[in-house]
C-alpha cells in the first residue's frame, strides 16, 4: 500500500448549490455506473457515476444526472432502498430522506412520469440518520435528537419505537443480521436491538463524548466503529464492550466514521464542519498513521463506493471523489 498525505480530490462534479449529504446506492442495481444520491437545501438529485478504476475507456470520472427531485427543506440524509434497480422496466428509484422538518420523505420515481413522495411523521426533532431493512427493503428506521429510535413501514406506520437515554446519531442494519438494528447514542452508548422481541441484546461503550457517528462492518459483522470527542474508535464485539483500539485523529473533534464497502481494516472519518475547512482522513487498521489526508470547504457527508476503494463528501456546490491505492 502506498503512502499517503495530505492531496486535492482526485475527481470533482460541479453542483448547482452547497452539498450537505451524499450516498452512494450500497446495493446492486443492475446499472451502468453506480447510483449517487445527494442534498442541497430544498432538492435532491440522483445520478450515475463511472470511474477509470472500473471501466478502462472513462477518462477520470463519468458523471451523469439522471433527476432533480423537489425537497423544499434542507436534505440531513438520505437512504437507499434495495428496491431500486435501474435495469427493470420501467426502472425503480427508490430512497428516503430526512428534512429539517423534522420529517422523513420517502421518494419513489420511474424516472418518467412516476414522481411520487410519501411523508412520514412522528419524530419531534431532528432526524441524524436513517436506514432501509437491507433484504427487502419494506422498513425504514431512523434515530433522532427527540430521543427515539423508530421503524416504520412504506405507508409510514410506526412498527417498532426504542427509547433512548440521548439522542440517537447513527442506526445500522446489516444484510447478513436483518433482525438486528445497532443503535448508536450521542452518550457514548451503542445498542443492539433484536426487531422480533423489540429488546436491547447487547451494548458498546465508548466511556467518551459526545458520539457523533457509528457504523458497523460490512465486511465483519462483528466490528463496529465509531468517533467520540476527537478520536476513532473500534469493537470487537465478541470480545469486550469496550473499544479494541483507539486514536486521537481530529483537533476539532471527529464528526462521521464510515468503513469501507469493500476492506474490514479500511474506514474514513471527517473532522467537524462549519470551520472554512472539512478535514477528511482515510485509515487502515495495519497503519498508524491516515494513509490519505483530504479536505473541503465546508465539506459535509461521507459515502464509500460500493465496489472501489473510493470515497465521496459533499462540500460548497461540489461532490468531491478520493481514492485510496490499497
Amino acid at each position: 500500500m502506498k503512502q499517503d498525505s495530505s492531496r486535492n480530490a482526485a475527481y470533482t462534479v460541479d453542483c448547482e448549490d452547497y452539498v450537505h449529504v451524499v450516498e452512494f446506492n450500497p446495493f446492486e442495481c443492475g446499472d451502468a455506473g453506480t447510483l449517487i444520491a445527494y442534498g442541497g437545501n430544498n432538492y435532491v438529485v440522483v445520478g450515475t457515476c463511472t470511474f477509470q478504476e472500473e471501466e478502462a475507456e472513462v477518462d477520470g470520472i463519468q458523471y451523469k444526472t439522471l433527476r432533480t427531485f423537489h425537497h423544499g427543506q434542507r436534505v440531513d440524509a438520505i437512504a437507499w432502498s434495495p428496491e431500486t434497480r435501474l435495469d427493470a422496466l420501467p426502472p425503480i428509484i427508490r430512497f428516503c430522506t430526512a428534512a429539517a422538518d423534522k420529517k422523513l420523505r420517502l421518494f419513489t420515481s420511474d424516472l418518467q412520469d412516476k414522481n411520487e413522495y410519501k411523508v412520514l411523521a412522528g419524530h419531534s426533532d431532528y432526524i441524524n440518520d436513517l436506514v432501509f431493512a437491507p433484504k427487502e427493503g419494506q422498513e425504514i428506521a431512523s434515530v433522532s435528537d427527540d430521543h427515539t429510535c423508530r421503524v416504520w413501514d412504506l405507508e409510514g406506520n410506526q412498527k417498532a419505537y426504542f427509547v433512548l437515554r440521548s439522542p440517537g446519531r447513527s442506526v445500522c442494519w446489516h444484510p447478513e443480521e436483518a433482525c438486528k438494528l445497532m443503535v448508536a447514542e450521542k452518550n457514548g452508548t451503542i445498542r443492539f436491538y433484536d426487531l422480533i422481541t423489540q429488546q436491547a441484546i447487547l451494548s458498546l461503550e465508548s466511556e467518551q463524548m459526545p458520539l457523533m457517528s457509528a457504523h458497523w462492518c460490512l465486511r465483519n459483522t462483528f466490528k463496529v466503529g465509531a468517533v467520540a470527542g476527537n478520536d476513532w474508535l473500534i469493537w470487537d464485539i465478541t470480545r469486550s464492550s469496550y473499544p479494541q483500539d483507539k486514536r486521537p485523529v481530529h483537533m476539532d473533534r471527529a464528526h462521521l466514521f464510515r468503513w469501507s464497502s469493500t476492506n474490514e481494516n479500511l474506514f474514513a472519518t471527517t473532522g467537524y464542519p462549519g470551520k472554512m475547512t472539512t478535514q477528511l482522513l482515510i485509515h487502515h487498521l495495519g497503519h498508524p498513521q491516515p494513509i490519505l489526508i483530504g479536505s473541503a470547504a465546508v465539506g459535509s457527508g461521507l459515502s464509500w463506493h460500493r465496489t472501489l476503494p473510493l470515497c465521496a463528501m459533499g462540500g460548497d456546490h461540489k461532490l468531491l471523489f478520493w481514492v485510496t491505492e490499497m
